[in-house]
C-alpha cells in the first residue's frame, strides 16, 4: 500500500530522510524512517528510481503534500552534466509503501 494514505506527520529531514508515523496491521501509529539516498539517484538533472545519493548533487530540496489526492512530492534542483541545475520532482508514493508500519521500497 502507498504509505501516504496511512501516515501522519510526513516530512523529509536533512534533505533525504523520509519520516512519518505509519499505521501498522494492528491499527497503531508507529515511527518510521527511510533514507531516500538508498533508492533515488540523479540522472543528469532528473530524479531516478533505483539510483542512489541524489542529495549529494542537489540544492533547494523541499517536500510537500500536494493536490486533492495529497500526493507526497520531493523537489530539488539537481546538477546536470553541464554543471548547471534543473528543477525536478518525484512522487514518492510511486515506489515507497507502508509494510506493517515500516517504509518499504517497491
Amino acid at each position: 500500500m502507498s504509505f501516504h494514505s496511512s501516515a501522519q506527520g510526513i516530512r523529509v529531514d536533512d534533505g533525504h530522510i523520509l519520516r512519518a508515523r505509519l499505521e501498522n496491521s494492528g491499527g497503531q501509529m508507529v515511527d518510521a524512517e527511510i533514507d531516500l539516498n538508498q533508492f533515488i539517484g540523479n540522472d543528469n538533472g532528473s530524479f531516478q528510481w533505483e539510483g542512489e545519493n541524489f542529495s549529494h548533487s542537489a540544492e533547494d530540496i523541499s517536500f510537500s503534500i500536494e493536490g486533492d489526492a495529497s500526493v507526497p512530492i520531493l523537489r530539488a534542483q539537481l546538477k546536470n552534466m553541464e554543471g548547471g541545475f534543473n528543477w525536478a520532482d518525484i512522487n514518492l508514493s510511486e515506489r515507497i509503501g507502508n509494510e506493517d508500519g515500516r517504509f518499504e521500497f517497491v
